[in-house]
């Protein structure tokens, strides 16, 4: 992959994402998408679209103390757009000279200052101001971050997320029950999940139960965890699993909405903890369940009952494959990247 050179688009990674290793994956059927988030697809909208790493040297930081000091980034009218996921390399895209327009999303940047207020993230919202737009992931980030980043600021877009439905593709209802739960990130909630399993552990001592993290939370009896699984693993995984089930803490940033996709694509139903922006994704279809927060009662019971219905649960896994199709691909997503793109 090119560094850009005088291309429509680039699409910029961080220097430890390994692009070619990445689509060598991808090319064996081991990975989604050509590159990380499909960016990829963005193909079809700007033809000639490379992607790249920032340099091994550049760091978040060093992005930080040159926003300090630094006038206005460098634009070449007849260079490239550039194109980045998140805010962390939004920081290195704001130094990049060069380049005719730069867009960026943010991902984490909402809970990080709701947490620890403002002060933290003053370079962080002097690189964001740089770009000519940026976008989210849900809607209930677009206030807090358009405050955040103040009076003249670029325009703050929500964009729905999506997965790859030919690397997840749908999959038979299985006859042997189990229930996964997949993601670690630190808006799980390890506490909750574990003891609605353990009590969907109690009520069918039949059904195996699977859940992948790297929390330190000991499970109950009869719950095997794993700290880490490939995009392989995790495809095979759904295709054996009845239901999958995800528990976090209040958030904006959607958490869990990847592995929700994923398992709906696969045509699994899917029982969620409802936090602000779950509804952008899985309101609305019979496909996802959504519970409050905590309420680990409430997760074990819609978990049991889709057990309890296999007719009915895989009905909603068909449902769910639907749902994703209808919205929530990497192609709907490019689609979505290339209209903040062209309205910035």
């Amino acid at each position: 992959m090119a560094s850009g050179g005088d291309a429509a688009a680039v699409v910029f990674y961080p220097a430890e994402r390994d692009l070619v290793a990445w689509g060598d994956r991808h090319a064996r059927g081991a990975a989604p998408d050509r590159w990380p988030y499909g960016l990829d697809r963005l193909g079809t909208h700007f033809p000639g679209l490379t992607a790249t790493n920032f340099s091994p040297d550049s760091s978040v930081g060093l992005a930080s103390r040159r926003l300090i000091t630094a006038i206005s980034p460098t634009r070449r009218p007849s260079g490239p757009i550039g194109i980045t996921w998140d805010e962390n390399a939004g920081a290195l895209l704001a130094i990049t000279p060069g380049l005719r327009a730069r867009f960026s999303g943010v991902v984490w940047l909402t809970d990080s200052v709701a947490r620890a207020g403002e002060r933290p993230f003053r370079a962080m919202r002097r690189a964001l101001r740089r770009m000519d737009a940026v976008w989210v992931l849900s809607t209930a980030q677009v206030e807090p971050l358009s405050r955040f980043l103040g009076p003249g600021a670029p325009p703050v877009h929500y964009v729905r997320f999506g997965v790859d439905p030919d690397f997840f593709a749908h999959q038979s209802y299985p006859d042997r029950p189990l229930v996964v739960s997949v993601g670690g990130d630190r808006d799980r909630d390890p506490q909750t999940l574990l003891e609605a399993l353990a009590i969907v552990r109690d009520a069918r001592p039949d059904v195996e139960i699977v859940v992948q993290s790297k929390s330190g939370a000991t499970p109950p009896p009869g719950i095997t965890v794993v700290p880490y699984l490939t995009h392989a693993e995790l495809r095979d995984l759904y295709a054996r699993a009845s239901v999958a089930v995800i528990a976090t803490r209040p958030n904006l940033h959607v958490s869990g909405m990847t592995v929700g996709l994923e398992v709906m694509a696969t045509g699994r139903p899917l029982v969620i903890t409802r936090t602000p922006g779950m509804d952008d994704y899985f309101g609305g279809t019979r496909a996802a369940r959504l519970v409050e927060v905590g309420d680990a009662t409430a997760l074990a019971g819609e978990t049991l009952a889709l057990l309890a219905d296999p007719e009915s649960a895989a009905a909603s896994g068909r449902a769910a494959r639907e749902h994703v199709e209808a919205g929530f691909t990497t192609e709907h997503l490019a689609r979505r990247i290339a209209d903040v793109i062209a309205a910035g």
